[in-house]
């Protein structure tokens, strides 16, 4: 008998390499500067077959691609090598856009395409599927050096903490003084109407008293939530762009915070509330309370200000006459295409150029992809123009680089608008990884943003697990069940909802592994004010209860926060490269890397949500960053574990720059 022939062959495949000018390397392609050229190389196993290597490139909404081949280069026996260098002046003459591209491998009787399904892994495979994300932006794009390796701390005002200094309250307010026991005001059902006038007396002069304990967090930027005067206790129906509320301190408050802060070495950053007013507002005015609003006189200054609709004659107008965020009638929409309007936000001497000569050192812009294009592009050259290093930051719930809103794919990272975005992809994926265990998932959306946004803003995304439209994160890892039946509730049911001991103990090991990552990937960590310190709660508005200061607060959780402040204080990252080196079950690895003037740096961390010990592989001598044990060799990472790896490789300046930080 003959012996059996292995006739099978391997599934085909191809390793991409990338080199920048710099010299970098990286196995996609990703975000291009306008007149970047980098250097391609494929190779192929020989059994492939392949008769060429072509990049075609479409643009975006585009069915006709651009071909761009590979030059054979050689190879050996097993394998072929192609090469291609390119700059986006080969398939592009716009100064910006997106791009999408695809592999083609031309073999005799049948064609092989790249599949991807994040932007930097793919197969071959029969038929046009999965492309490549790829975004050209201006050469000249930068973004704040104060952001890289800082740490954001995001203030609730009025929950945060009740200061001594001077405030005033309007007279259809109610300040709730049960600071420690006090419920945040709700409505019968989520969504339906709430006045949100019940205060609990935070204001900026109380940031201003703790800056010494938000120093202790290592915190660098503070993000207030809006402080301009307005009704509400949440400040985002803004009444009057021009003043702090009185109830926050007023101007006086603002001006000594800005004060010590900077003193302290923190930046403050102000939340932009520039797509709505409030109507109870000076420029809307529906109450008759400031006069020459909008709503009661059809000759105001600001009447262009708002889309009204025509009212047929002998109709009372009522809240369809008039466009609002989501149907929310009191936050009538604000027309920012209207000239008046676009220069009171952007014009020389507006709201954004005030602010910022004032001393705040960047905005923060709510709903960002309700803004037009032109009043971002407008914004950031305002704000820019006053000064450079002030931020800039989107919030922007999707993937920044491709995003449509309202039919149209946005511009955010093309160079002329937005620094940062809120980084809500890694909290959704940070979040799945803690439920199902699926390192994979955290893998693949961690490659999918770093390689399709351009490489400064990357570096300083807005990394949250928490804000103030979502549920506290210990609560959605201590029990995802809860989060999810809460769909279902009245809000009275809500603000009763509590973690078991069991449930509270499951949540702070998950959040000590998801904080661990939050602090270590690319852009920079933003703490919910309280999260630190172990609050719970469903979402708004159970998610903004007063600020646990007293016994409540789980001390151990606050100091693995300042342990990982300490650990960031690390040069990798600031700026510094990003991989993901494993992924296998519940266990993540990732690569910080950067070159100082001392030599390379590099940090890797591994993160374990799985059922079982992981194993990191290290060669020679190395140094834990977390707890500041030095050893020799692998490391085991146990389920609900992390390290911090500092390997010794020989920069005896910079090993001694981070295990000092420990």
């Amino acid at each position: 008998m003959l012996p059996k022939l292995h006739t099978s062959l391997p599934a085909p495949s191809m390793a991409l390499t990338c080199r920048t000018p710099e010299g970098r390397e990286r196995p996609y392609i990703g975000a291009l500067r306008r007149h970047e050229r980098v250097a391609l190389t494929a190779v192929l196993p020989r059994s492939t077959g392949a008769g060429a290597v072509v990049l075609r490139i479409f643009a975006d909404g585009s069915s006709e691609g651009t071909d761009l081949p590979f030059t054979y280069s050689g190879g050996d026996p097993l394998t072929d090598i192609y090469t291609l260098d390119i700059t986006p002046g080969d398939f592009m003459r716009e100064e910006s856009g997106l791009y999408f591209y695809e592999f083609i491998i031309p073999r005799g009787m049948d064609t092989l395409f790249s599949d991807t399904r994040n932007n930097v892994d793919f197969t071959l495979v029969s038929e046009s599927r999965g492309r490549f994300r790829l975004l050209v932006y201006a050469d000249d794009y930068r973004t704040p050096d104060r952001l890289g390796g800082g740490i954001m701390y995001h203030v609730f005002v009025d929950r945060f903490f009740r200061g001594k200094g001077e405030t005033r309250y309007r007279d259809d307010s109610v300040v709730d003084d049960n600071w420690a026991g006090g419920v945040p005001q709700y409505a019968v059902r989520p969504g339906d109407p709430v006045k949100n006038n019940v205060f609990f007396g935070g204001n900026l002069w109380g940031v201003r008293e703790k800056l010494p304990y938000l120093a202790t967090l290592g915190v660098t930027v503070i993000y207030l939530s809006p402080i301009f005067t307005a009704a509400s206790n949440h400040k985002y129906d803004t009444a009057d762009y021009l003043h702090v509320d009185p109830c926050f301190g007023g101007d006086a408050a603002f001006a000594a915070l800005l004060e010590a802060a900077h003193a302290a070495g923190m930046s403050i950053i102000l939340d932009g509330v520039f797509n709505h007013t409030g109507d109870d507002s000076v420029y809307f005015d529906r109450y008759d309370r400031y006069g020459s609003g909008a709503w009661g006189d059809p000759d105001s200054p600001y009447r262009k200000w708002f889309f009204f609709k025509d009212v047929p004659e002998g109709e009372e107008r009522g809240d369809s006459s008039f466009a609002s965020w989501w149907g929310i009638p009191i936050l009538p929409k604000l027309n920012t295409s209207e000239p008046s309007c676009r220069d009171f936000f952007i014009g020389e001497g507006g709201v954004c150029e005030k602010y910022i000569r004032m001393g705040a050192d960047g905005w923060r812009l709510d709903v960002a992809d309700e803004l037009p294009d032109e009043f971002l592009d407008g914004l950031r050259r305002r704000v820019k123009a006053v000064s450079p290093d002030a931020v800039i930051i989107g919030e922007v719930w999707e993937n920044a680089a491709d995003k449509v809103s309202y039919g149209r794919r946005r511009s955010y990272f093309r160079g002329g608008q937005l620094d940062s975005v809120m980084n809500y992809p890694l909290r959704s994926a940070l979040i799945g990884y803690a439920e199902t265990g699926d390192a994979g998932f955290l893998a693949d959306e961690l490659k999918d943003i770093y390689s399709s946004y351009p490489r400064p803003a990357a570096d300083v995304l807005m990394n949250i697990v928490g804000t103030h439209d979502t549920e506290r994160i210990l609560t959605v890892l201590g029990a995802p069940d809860k989060v999810r039946d809460a769909a279902g509730l009245s809000n009275a049911e809500r603000a009763a909802v509590r973690l078991t001991a069991d449930e509270r103990r499951r949540g702070l090991e998950k959040l000590r592994v998801v904080s661990a990552l939050q602090y270590a990937v690319y852009g920079f960590p933003c703490i919910y004010y309280g999260d630190e310190r172990g609050m719970e709660g469903l979402g708004d508005p159970f998610c903004r209860y007063p600020m646990v200061w007293d016994e409540r607060t789980d001390a151990a959780l606050t100091e693995h926060y300042r342990r990982l402040a300490a650990v960031r204080k690390c040069p990798v990252f600031d700026r510094g490269e990003f991989a993901v080196a494993r992924a296998e079950e519940g266990y993540i690895e990732i690569v910080r890397e950067k070159k100082t003037d001392d030599g390379t740096v590099r940090v890797r961390v591994g993160a374990n949500l799985g059922s079982r010990p992981a194993v990191m592989h290290v060669d020679g001598d190395r140094t834990e960053l977390y707890t500041g044990c030095g050893g020799r060799g692998d490391v085991t990472v146990a389920p609900c574990g992390f390290v911090f790896i500092k390997e010794e490789i020989g920069n005896t300046e910079d090993e001694n720059k981070c295990s000092e930080n420990s």
